[in-house]
């Protein structure tokens, strides 16, 4: 289906299609496929191609691109680490390959020590949807602990301890949360996502090739947009889930058939009652051809990357007063 025009935009998606929607409790993902296959050389996937090989004391992070390729960090990407506190990124950048770069605005989540994984357990994640408008905020700002009043409200939206200690959620609600990955397919060819939750378009995730959007995947079903609808599920939106009533396969293929018009029409519906936005758009960051730029609206934020005016990696996000409204 067309949903080009539904999508408010800062940026161009014509030479992106969408995909079959899919649902699962209050989440549905539409995925996204991209005119620009061909790049997978170029630039640098998140899981393999970047490692996290310093913190220096509290809020600095140095990442290095091991690959043969452009690295676009990941916009508010995290490590979950053993022997030093859990960081996360305000802000995406570039890292040529073979080069190392000190985020020295990056914030410490984790106000507490403790509570580590040991080393093979390692990983990395993006901030959940409801930290990632004042992690935004705060990118360019020195201080360790900035994001750890936010954190400590979220926390405590979920019962946890009144504390800025993010593993809380991620870490210790890591066996729900990464069911979402099993309940949603990642398709063959697929470079982004339209992320809803609810009845509100919660994302817009575009990267610049297959290899890349398949190792930011599972961090941004699971635990950015997961956090998120694991919230609604919980505590705003019930989910109560009918079986099929048919006696038959005959019934049984009529009733998916209307079931997935019936997701297509809520879709539509979704996006078109979509507040219209007016973006402000400000350019940070330039390495060759190049530009990392970020966008604020009304009801979303985020970053993008434009190469000659063509779109090559995306973070566009709902703000959380939008999200949760009823």
């Amino acid at each position: 289906m067309n949903y080009h025009e539904l999508v408010p935009q800062a940026f161009d998606l014509s030479a992106y299609r969408f995909g079959i929607p899919q649902k699962s409790g209050v989440m549905t993902i539409i995925p996204i496929f991209g005119a620009n296959l061909d790049n997978k050389h170029k630039f640098s996937p998140p899981l393999s191609g970047l490692k996290l090989t310093q913190v220096r004391g509290y809020g600095n992070m140095e990442i290095t691109n091991h690959s043969q390729g452009i690295a676009i960090v990941p916009l508010h990407m995290g490590y979950i680490q053993d022997k030093a506190q859990n960081h996360a990124l305000c802000r995406s950048a570039f890292i040529a390959e073979g080069q190392k770069l000190m985020f020295e605005d990056a914030c410490c989540v984790q106000s507490g020590q403790g509570g580590f994984l040991e080393e093979r357990e390692q990983w990395f994640f993006i901030l959940p949807l409801l930290l990632r408008e004042e992690a935004l905020k705060l990118q360019g700002q020195k201080g360790y602990s900035k994001l750890w009043n936010a954190i400590s409200k979220l926390n405590q939206r979920f019962g946890l301890q009144n504390r800025g200690h993010l593993e809380q959620i991620i870490s210790r609600k890591r066996a729900f949360l990464t069911q979402y990955q099993s309940r949603f397919e990642l398709l063959p060819g697929q470079t982004g996502a339209l992320f809803i939750l609810g009845d509100k378009l919660a994302g817009i995730e575009i990267t610049p090739n297959t290899t890349y959007f398949q190792e930011v995947w599972m961090s941004l079903v699971c635990f950015c947009y997961g956090v998120a609808a694991m919230h609604l599920e919980t505590n705003e939106i019930p989910q109560q889930i009918t079986p099929f009533s048919a006696t038959n396969l005959a019934e049984l293929r009529q009733q998916l058939v209307e079931s997935r018009q019936q997701i297509y029409a809520e879709v539509q519906s979704n996006l078109a009652n979509t507040p219209l936005e007016k973006f402000e758009v400000t350019k940070e960051e330039k390495f060759l051809d190049l530009q990392l730029k970020t966008v604020e609206g009304t009801n979303f934020a985020g970053e993008f990357v434009e190469e000659q005016g063509n779109l090559v990696y995306a973070s566009v996000f709902a703000k959380s007063e939008y999200v949760l409204s009823a």
